[in-house]
């Protein structure tokens, strides 16, 4: 019997060929080659609903996002038990999102946003921000926004990247952590698990923490510091203008307060990470925490190599934005407090 580690490596080698596959079906081609294997994961050993218009009649009902993305699951793992992974041994996959991982039979994960590049995924520790996930994850961009506005629906998948674990991370904030951990380490352990804790607890809509991610990667040029800081007060006054032109609440005056105390504290790194610190603590209280013994390791040795913009609530919501576009400003969160409006996720 393969490993599940066999099994994913030929996932990866195989996916092109495997999502060719996928787009085929999608479009209605052989679809009853996988009926045994639709039967024996739909719910109480049924086939699913929108089978037999999909075999028949070579489309897809007009589903909502959430529904397309579980479709979306069941399809593509037919294709792999049955043609990408047939040939190796292969045990019956099973698709069981609830267990933390969308194929536990693979641990790989399975995303198939659409053009907005959102998903969204459990939220276990903060630090996976930085240091990944505990899955593989195959990303499946689609055209499931453009095409239910004109029914009856035909999906493709257009774009698609294999991530390894420690990929599935946020792409700004690991380079900068990364740009930093030796430096830190060596002013002390223990202001670097403070960097760290900031840049795992982050909320970039938040005005303040922010700039306190501008400050942060500025280090360790103190003049470059110095002349953000002296702008920090007209980049106030401009934003709050902006929140009241918007009938929104103005800043309040603590938000600046905070930043300009940084040049009170020598050297003036410790200002800036003391600021990041108190922002923390501030803003999540109880909630944050520095990392586990487990969860430093990771940061001390591992690559911090994230490629994918990540920001959390109840669960974090992964961005793909960067994986498939290039774009030069940070992906996870709107700059002012202001969310922008998602389309519903597929």
């Amino acid at each position: 019997m393969p490993t599940k580690e066999e099994l994913r490596a030929l996932v990866r080698d195989r996916q092109d060929a495997a999502i060719s596959r996928l787009n085929e079906v999608l479009a209605g081609v052989r679809v009853a080659d996988l009926e045994a294997v639709l039967q024996r994961v739909g719910r109480g050993g049924a086939l699913p609903h929108w089978y037999e218009q999909l075999r028949d009649e070579h489309t897809l009902p007009n589903l909502d996002g959430k529904t397309i993305g579980s479709v979306i699951e069941m399809l593509f793992l037919a294709v792999l038990e049955t043609e990408t992974l047939a040939d190796a041994g292969c045990p019956p996959l099973r698709v069981s999102p609830a267990r933390g991982v969308d194929l536990p039979d693979l641990d790989l994960n399975l995303k198939s946003p659409s053009k907005n590049y959102n998903t969204s995924e459990p939220f276990f520790s903060a630090y996976e921000r930085l240091n990944g996930s505990e899955y593989e994850l195959l990303v499946l961009i689609t055209d499931y926004q453009e095409k239910k506005k004109t029914p009856p629906l035909v999906l493709r998948v257009t774009q698609w990247r294999y991530l390894e674990k420690t990929e599935v991370a946020d792409r700004n904030l690991c380079a900068i952590a990364l740009k930093h951990r030796e430096w830190m380490t060596s002013e002390g352990e223990a202001h670097a698990h403070r960097l760290f804790k900031f840049l795992a607890y982050v909320n970039q809509s938040d005005w303040r923490a922010r700039r306190l991610v501008a400050l942060i990667d500025d280090l360790p040029d103190e003049d470059a510091v110095r002349a953000r800081l002296r702008d920090v007060e007209r980049d106030f006054e401009s934003v709050n203008e902006k929140r009241l032109q918007r009938g929104i609440e103005p800043l309040l005056d603590h938000e600046l307060i905070a930043l300009t105390a940084i040049e009170q504290i020598q050297p003036l790194w410790l200002g800036v990470l003391t600021a990041a610190d108190n922002w923390v603590t501030e803003t999540h209280k109880d909630f944050a925490r520095v990392s586990n013994d487990n969860e430093w390791n990771r940061l001390r040795n591992g690559p911090l190599n994230g490629i994918i913009g990540m920001s959390y609530a109840l669960q974090w919501r992964y961005n793909f934005r960067s994986v498939f576009r290039e774009v030069d400003e940070p992906d996870d969160e709107e700059v002012e407090g202001i969310e922008e409006e998602d389309e519903p996720e597929a």
